[in-house]
């Protein structure tokens, strides 16, 4: 008697949002590859497609929903097909979703992943491999998974992530900050760190693939803690694993920079010169009024404390302009501080209320004119590209090292990262990927470099 196998089911995750997003939809896909099912490269092909969701912004949502209104045509066509919305905006906005017409089948907030192949075969899409369980016999129209979990921190699940020389590790889940703007601690629950030695497991284990770049994630990632590991011995030790040349860290919390952090920053050869150091605002009243729990002051003395023991640090960050109550006084503040420390890059918004959060409930007198605030906002980016600029112009013709991430638009030209993070494209190989090459930069484009490669021995040497 003759047995067939089952066909392949296959999955497409589209992700929207930040890295630890991006991280998500990895983990996700590890999921579902370790059931069985072929991760393919668009919705057409799949029998269950997720659209993992980010609810920072306003603006970020719905450009999610028109994306699932997209997808509703594709399930007119095929019935069966599995479309799931997962993530932040999912956990927000869920329940008040359910019941739209049987566009979304699936709602699964950032703590539901591990049990992604369960709801999946409670929708009646079953996995591939076998053997395994019998879809049920009644096929559930719409499901929610949406409680957050106090200890999921995903621990012992294996992220299926793309081919390259680069990797983002979480070791930290939620945030125990309570900023009024944020809405991370709603729909990602509070602080959850993952083992040291599962993490450094992790990490020899990538590098062992060749991976030599990784950047270690988490909402506040240097307030990890675990056990008796603190983040810079966190820090201290992943720089030590062999294969590792370069780490990065995003997104830390100014008040959490130490001088035992910047030691190790200082001392560990494999800890780049780079910094994401979030200010958000450049008035004491406006960051009280965020509950950010610094003043411009104490923000100053960190990027001091940084900046005196790594001269050639890069720094950048984020800024929120438009908060409810800013005056243009305060609005100055803010370009002011700019100026003062000269970010080379920041990542600039207006402020987006998201319902729940405190600064929702603030007086309505207080906020904005949308104008007003898009006004602001443009102001703020003129300053901030016209000293990313400056900075760049002033780094032509230095020689960096950089890794090879990918080909370039242009033909024959390939796109790497110094280790202060500055994007390179040059003449080379696709061959080249995952290499490390000494590039002298010749001209930038105000965000971007433009550079060729170094054959001169002794100063390659010198880099």
């Amino acid at each position: 008697m003759s047995t067939t196998n089952p066909p392949t089911r296959r999955a497409y995750v589209e992700t929207y949002g930040c890295q630890m997003n991006i991280s998500d939809g990895e983990l996700m896909e590890g999921v579902l590859a370790a059931e069985g099912y072929e991760i393919v490269g668009s919705p057409e092909e799949a029998d269950v497609v997720l659209v993992n969701t980010c609810a920072i912004r306003e603006h970020a949502e719905q450009r999610v929903l028109g994306r699932v209104g997209q997808l509703s045509a594709l399930k007119r066509e095929r019935p069966d097909v599995v479309i799931g919305v997962t993530g932040c905006m999912a956990q927000r906005m869920g329940e008040d979703l359910l019941g739209n017409g049987g566009q979304v089948d699936l709602f699964m907030g950032p703590d539901g992943y591990r049990s992604l192949p369960q709801a999946l075969r409670s929708l009646g899409a079953p996995a591939s491999r076998a053997p395994m369980s019998p879809p049920p016999a009644k096929r559930t129209r719409q499901l929610a998974v949406l409680d957050l979990n106090l200890v999921e921190n995903y621990q012992g699940l294996e992220q299926r992530r793309k081919d390259g020389p680069s990797a983002w590790v979480p070791i930290q889940r939620g945030c125990d900050h309570r900023c009024t703007f944020c809405i991370v601690p709603y729909v990602r629950g509070p602080e959850k760190n993952r083992s040291a030695d599962e993490i450094l497991r992790e990490i020899r284990g990538l590098a062992e693939t060749g991976v030599s770049a990784v950047t270690l994630l988490g909402q506040t990632v240097n307030s990890y803690r675990w056990e008796e590991w603190s983040f810079p011995r966190l820090l201290r030790e992943v720089a030590r694993v062999d294969g590792i040349r370069r780490v990065f860290y995003t997104s830390p919390h100014p008040n959490d920079v130490t001088p035992e952090l910047v030691e190790v920053m200082a001392s560990e050869p494999a800890v780049c010169e780079m910094l994401h150091l979030p200010a958000q605002s450049g008035s004491n009243r406006t960051l009280k009024r965020m509950l950010r729990r610094y003043t411009v002051e104490s923000f100053l003395e960190k990027v001091e404390l940084v900046r005196s023991a790594i001269p050639d640090i890069a720094l950048t960050t984020d800024v929120i302009v438009g908060f409810p109550g800013e005056t243009e006084e305060e609005f100055q503040a803010t370009l002011d501080l700019m100026r003062t420390v000269r970010f080379d890059d920041a990542y600039t918004y207006k402020y987006s209320a998201r319902e729940g959060t405190p600064a929702t409930r603030l007086p309505q007198e207080d906020f904005l004119d949308p104008d007003e605030a898009q006004a602001r906002l443009s102001t703020l980016i003129d300053v901030s590209r016209g000293i990313q600029a400056e900075i760049n112009q002033g780094e032509v013709g230095r020689a960096e090292e950089v890794l090879v991430e990918k080909e370039a638009r242009s033909d024959g030209h390939v796109l790497g990262r110094t280790r202060r993070n500055k994007v390179v494209a040059f003449p080379g190989p696709i061959e080249w990927t995952g290499t490390y090459r000494t590039v002298v930069l010749e001209r930038t484009t105000g965000a971007t470099f433009v550079g060729s490669e170094v054959h001169d021995p002794v100063l390659a040497e010198t880099v």
